[in-house]
């Protein structure tokens, strides 16, 4: 691979609220610096729905000479909206890649779960829904992608007048991307137990057609069994309107399997020929640890993150962050360091 990378998150905004509630710029500088130096990551997409916070975070991870995804990331927003906030970022990037940063646009992702108007579905957690009834997403696919296209078309055309740089799109299997307007050809792809037995062909299957391919994202969550579910981890977490409480049962802590299983993609990624891969993510902030009292409580079990994070107290590797790394960070460093 030549992109060794992590997603970095500035917060996705749903109803006006951000899920990273703190946005410190010395902690953001601090953790960028420890994906350059600890993970060994050459590059780093940096995710959320914050324009500001998006700038913020790309200029420090451009500072330390990592090669910058641009990834505003709209949630439940309006073709118009969307369009709205990609040509504001564009301009943003441009600017960056004018200071001489290497910046490849991400033009949004998986645009038919996380936002209305291309699948059934008032919400992301009804669309996402149907990802577990096979049957109904077939009824959907051939719509799906024309509409899926015939915006990509547009909002790349937005993208390109304001920015000069690669363009692409994190994309799901399902939308069936026509990527001739993309420079590189992006997705993000989970093994699932359903998929495990093709997974690895699958990819390969992937870097034959010839354009770049890049995996902007694939991980697992922390419990036991995550990993089967693939990019479905999250479904054991109950949301109020304010974002995540609890979990809806009781869940066994598997850092090791989290980590074996980032290993093992690694490795398939590798073989597949893939050119840029992307951890899905350093941390998420609002799925915070909470070792003591009730289990259902200890959102980390269904967060993504590569390192744990607290909401009442600092770690104990890094002074000053409220985070601890997981097997995963250490997996990761190790994999990115030898290869």
């Amino acid at each position: 691979m030549r992109t060794k990378g992590i997603s970095y998150d500035t917060g996705f905004i749903r109803n006006g609220t951000s899920s990273r509630a703190r946005f410190d710029p010395a902690v953001v500088e601090r953790e960028l610096r420890i994906i350059r130096d600890e993970l060994h990551c050459n590059a780093v997409r940096i995710m959320g729905g914050d324009a500001g916070r998006i700038e913020l975070a790309a200029g420090c991870a451009a500072a330390l000479g990592l090669e910058v995804w641009y990834s505003p990331y709209p949630l439940e927003l309006t073709a118009e909206e969307m369009l709205e906030l990609f040509a504001d970022c564009a301009e943003r990037a441009e600017r960056l890649r004018r200071s001489g940063a290497e910046v490849v646009f991400v033009t949004g992702a998986e645009l038919s779960l996380m936002n209305p108007g291309f699948l059934p579905g008032a919400s992301t957690e009804e669309r996402i829904a149907l990802l577990a009834r096979p049957e109904r997403v077939r009824e959907h696919l051939g719509a799906v992608g024309a509409r899926v296209n015939a915006f990509l078309a547009e909002a790349v055309a937005t993208v390109r007048e304001r920015f000069g740089g690669r363009v692409t799109y994190a994309a799901v299997p399902l939308e069936r991307v026509d990527w001739e307007p993309f420079d590189v050809a992006s997705l993000d792809l989970y093994r699932s137990a359903e998929t495990a037995d093709r997974f690895a062909g699958g990819v390969r299957d992937l870097t034959a057609q010839g354009k770049p391919v890049a995996v902007t994202e694939f991980g697992s969550a922390t419990y036991r069994g995550a990993g089967d579910r693939g990019a479905l981890g999250l479904e054991v977490v109950e949301y109020d309107a304010d974002g995540p409480v609890r979990l809806n049962g009781t869940y066994q802590r598997d850092e090791a399997a989290q980590a074996a299983y980032l290993h093992e993609l690694l490795e398939a990624f590798d073989a597949g020929g893939i050119d840029a891969t992307f951890v899905f993510t350093f941390a998420l902030y609002d799925h915070v640890h909470r070792p003591d009292g009730d289990p259902r409580d200890d959102l980390d079990l269904a967060s993504y993150g590569i390192v744990k994070t607290y909401d009442d107290r600092p770690g104990s590797t890094h002074p000053g962050i409220p985070w601890d790394p997981k097997k995963a960070f250490f997996t990761l460093a190790e994999y990115y360091g030898t290869h």
